[in-house]
């Protein structure tokens, strides 16, 4: 019976396309299960999308369709570049799949009946695009310490988990188990900085939005984001709180590799096995943070203009070239970076010359000199030792870079095999071995040898460039070699015949012309992003200037503003306009405070009619601009003008 083997990728947010940076997550998972199948163990290999939260809901509004829309449509982009990246996966998971929000539902019950949740009201810095909330003294510069941006000030009535009543349960875990936090720097990261200080209770539930798994006990209440999305690696595998689990929970729980970013390393070394105790199962056996893939010298993203997609690369260099670009250039601990010209040189390097040009000029050596024949005739001299033993070291080499998770030293460890059998030709020479008639023996021996190691050396790359292997392997009419058969050399059938014409697996590329192509790709992006920066405004009917010319808008200082009592959105100001001073109720309390306010020159409608908001008399209004993004500024004069002009 053979071993299992479980490992998971953190599941992708559905708030856009996925950049290389996010993709590399999945083609880094799937080389590892590749290899580890290549090993022969029994593979489960679960990837998907987290699909709630406020972001989402905040989104779908924005395109004017329903959240369930929204996050179809995004998700199927998401799983359309995993397969266009030929991740092999077993499982992608959604969660909004009925039976995940289902038992997330047991769950948050089961844990609430126990005395871990409970009720209470949560106050802090809210952060939309994380959906995290933050305390004053975890802002950096004001802002989200995690994406930079700007939060606001929230509190709403919230259910809470109690982190601490488990915290030294999993201190022990984790210094008793010096495996289960990788790399080191990670696991000291996590124990630093967030348990020895102390933990404080999780909010994971919320009442502001509805795009959430509803608390069934509890419907005005949604399952916040931490409860719902970390409980896929479970339910996945047909975990049931009551105990009806499916038998791939059984064969595969706890998982031998929870493969995530370094970004959302707390999540998953605190609260997720913290949440697996309270539920009394197993703890995963490991949780690697990876580092990030960066553009050039910084983070990609839209609002840079720096973002990378895996299609335009696949497009360009082909998907087997892009998947060992992101695993052969990420370090273990350390951001990697990616740019065109680097995919340029390595395309040009690694690809047409050290893998490609090896594999077409043996190939075409054999239908030169034996008509595609490759016979072992068994004639070795000195230099086939050293040859050899590279060849068969390779495996285990590899082996041992993939236990300890460093892919990208195993891909090394395989190309200087793939150059080694380079160097070999130039030390055995078949051409000069070819004009001599007592050498033919000697020349067919050689060519074999290199078939051979071009089988191993392809069969090792198969995790890393399944395509490239097929190909490689069908043109020297080769099976792929298993693992357990790589310990000797020579399994090759001797007169087995390679394919009469090479296929070029990469051509060189010329850094100019893809550059041409890169800002046409560029050029679009910008031209998507400009549609989504502006959206399109409803058009009002056209109006006359005698229309206009009915309303008044004058420029007024802010001399005295005030939160409206009982009213969390309303500011009242007293404007100076002109001699008189007007009293003016606005919805601007989420963006300003209201000593902001005072000594603004602001432009207001005056001869709009008197209301009352929340009771307290407006006298006019003052003009505001807004965008999708939720941001709002007021209008303002950019000279000193004097209060009361007219503005026309």
């Amino acid at each position: 019976m053979s071993k299992t083997y479980y490992l998971t990728t953190a599941i992708a947010y559905t708030s856009g396309k996925p950049h290389i940076g996010n993709t590399y997550e999945a083609i880094l998972a799937d080389s590892i299960v590749r290899f580890k199948r290549q090993q022969g163990y029994d593979v489960r290999f679960q990837t998907g999308t987290d699909e709630h939260g406020q972001k989402i809901e905040l989104k779908a509004a924005e395109a004017g369709i329903t959240p369930k829309e929204f996050v179809d449509n995004v998700s199927g982009v998401i799983k359309e570049i995993w397969d266009l990246m030929n991740t092999s996966y077993d499982k992608f998971i959604r969660t909004t799949d009925p039976d995940h929000e289902k038992q997330v539902q047991k769950i948050f019950k089961k844990l609430y009946d126990q005395g871990d949740i409970y009720k209470g009201h949560y106050e802090g810095m809210y952060c939309t695009p994380c959906e995290s909330f933050f305390t004053e003294s975890q802002l950096v510069d004001g802002k989200c310490p995690d994406c930079g941006r700007e939060v606001t000030p929230a509190k709403e009535e919230a259910y809470f988990f109690r982190m601490s009543k488990y915290a030294d349960r999993l201190i022990e875990h984790i210094n008793t188990h010096p495996e289960f936090i990788q790399p080191e720097s990670r696991k000291n990261e996590m124990m630093n900085n967030f348990l020895l200080p102390g933990l404080q209770d999780l909010c994971v539930s919320r009442t502001s939005f509805k795009w959430g798994i509803p608390v069934d006990f509890d419907p005005k209440h949604v399952v916040y984001v931490w409860i719902d999305a970390l409980s896929n690696y479970i339910t996945g595998l047909g975990y049931d709180v009551d105990g009806n689990n499916d038998p791939l929970y059984d064969k595969y729980w706890p998982a031998d590799l929870h493969l995530i970013g370094k970004d959302i390393l707390r999540f998953h070394t605190i609260y997720w096995p913290i949440m697996l105790m309270a539920l009394d199962v197993p703890l995963p056996k490991q949780i690697f943070g990876h580092p990030w893939l960066l553009q050039g010298d910084g983070k990609m993203s839209k609002s840079k203009g720096n973002v990378i997609y895996a299609d335009d690369l696949a497009n360009l260099f082909g998907v087997d070239a892009v998947r060992y670009f992101v695993l052969h250039e990420m370090p273990f601990e350390n951001d990697g970076t990616i740019t065109w010209e680097l995919m340029v040189e390595r395309m040009n390097s690694d690809l047409a010359n050290t893998l490609g040009n090896l594999v077409n000029r043996t190939i075409s050596m054999s239908n030169k000199y034996f008509d595609g024949v490759v016979s072992n005739k068994g004639v070795d001299e000195e230099v086939d030792d050293d040859f050899k033993k590279v060849i068969l070291d390779t495996p285990v080499k590899a082996a041992e870079k993939m236990d300890k998770l460093r892919v990208a030293d195993a891909i090394t460890e395989i190309f200087t095999l793939f150059k080694r059998c380079n160097k070999y030709i130039d030390e055995t020479m078949p051409w000069a071995l070819a004009k001599e008639e007592d050498k033919q023996d000697r020349l067919a021996t050689v060519l074999y040898n290199l078939i051979e190691g071009i089988t191993i050396g392809a069969s090792l790359l198969e995790p890393f460039m399944p395509e490239t292997s097929k190909k490689i392997l069908a043109q020297i009419n080769a099976q792929p070699r298993a693992f357990e058969d790589m310990t000797e050399f020579g399994k090759y059938p001797s007169d087995n015949k390679v394919t009469e014409k090479p296929e070029i697996l990469f051509a060189r590329m010329d850094i100019k012309d893809v550059m041409e192509k890169v800002e046409e790709i560029k050029a679009a992006q910008k031209a998507e992003t400009a549609e989504e920066k502006y959206p399109e405004v409803e058009k009002k009917p056209e109006i006359t200037i005698d229309d206009f010319d009915k309303v008044q808008i004058q420029v007024g200082e802010v001399i005295k503003c005030e939160p409206v009592p009982k009213a969390k959105k309303l500011l009242v100001s007293q404007i100076k306009i002109g001699a008189e001073t007007r009293q003016i109720v606005s919805g601007i309390a989420k963006y300003y405070k209201p000593e902001e306010m005072v000594g603004k020159k602001v432009a207001v409608i005056t001869n709009l009619k008197p209301c009352k908001l929340c009771g307290v008399e407006s006298q006019g209004m003052i003009l505001a601009a807004g965008d999708d993004e939720g941001n709002l500024s007021v209008v303002t004069v950019d000279k000193d003008i004097v209060s009361g002009s007219e503005i026309c």
